[in-house]
């Protein structure tokens, strides 16, 4: 159970070493999927900023706990996911749907899942 947990937290935090890179080299590109367009060097510097900085934390601390088995080391990534997830749910009660608005808090609410889930079985002893 280990092994798989581990190999799963590790899978995230490669999608999220992905994102991060691509966020930092291309902003612009990387915006388009999330629905972003940058305005101007202000906009590109705060996605390159702000988006790069946000999955590259949550890739090392996952990366770093997953490797190590330490349920203490996955808070940073976990509660950037938990807010991620919180906002795009309140964003769906008060704005609603649109397309493919199931995606992105799928893929948070699995991080957020996985992530608590390891914390609690790697607490205390890990492995």
């Amino acid at each position: 159970m280990n092994f798989i947990l581990a190999s799963l937290i590790a899978l995230g935090a490669l999608l999220d070493l992905v994102l991060g890179v691509s966020f930092l080299v291309d902003p612009a590109l990387a915006g388009v999927d999330f629905g972003l367009t940058a305005t101007g060097a202000m906009g590109l510097s705060a996605m390159r900023g702000d988006f790069t900085a946000f999955f590259l934390v949550s890739a090392i601390f996952m990366g770093w706990g997953a490797w190590k088995r330490r349920g203490d080391v996955l808070l940073p990534a976990l509660m950037l996911f938990a807010i991620a997830f919180t906002g795009r749910l309140v964003n769906l009660f008060v704005v609603g749907t649109y397309d493919g608005w199931w995606q992105p808090i799928t893929v948070e609410a699995l991080h957020v899942a996985v992530l608590a889930f390891a914390m609690l079985q790697w607490r205390g002893n890990p492995a």
